[in-house]
C-alpha cells in the first residue's frame, strides 16, 4: 500500500475527512515518527510494533565489482518490530 492508497482509504472510510485532511493527518503522523527516531526516540504503537534506531558498527566489505576490501563505516539504520497482535493477524489470514 503506498501513502496515496492509504490518505483514500481513510478518505472512504471516514466520509467527514476530506481527502486534503487525510493527507495532512498521514503526513503529520509519518513526520513526527520521523523526527522521533532522528532525536533517537523508540517510537511504540500497542498491538502494531515499534520502531527504533540500531547503530551498525563499522566492517570491512567488499566492492563487488572488483573484490577490493572496502572499510564501511559505522550508521545507524531504523528497525521495525511487528507487536504480538500484528504477527497473530497476520499469520491468521493464512
Amino acid at each position: 500500500m503506498t501513502k496515496s492508497e492509504l490518505i483514500a482509504k481513510l478518505a472512504k472510510r471516514f466520509p467527514q475527512l476530506v481527502a486534503k485532511d487525510a493527507d495532512f493527518a498521514v503526513r503529520i503522523i509519518l513526520d513526527e515518527i520521523v523526527a522521533a527516531l532522528e532525536r533517537g526516540d523508540r517510537i511504540e504503537t500497542r498491538g502494531f510494533g515499534s520502531f527504533e534506531i540500531r547503530r551498525k558498527p563499522p566492517r570491512i566489505g567488499r566492492n563487488p565489482r572488483s573484490g577490493e576490501k572496502v572499510q564501511v563505516p559505522a550508521k545507524y539504520v531504523p528497525h521495525f518490530k511487528a507487536g504480538k497482535e500484528l504477527r497473530e493477524r497476520v499469520n491468521r489470514r493464512n
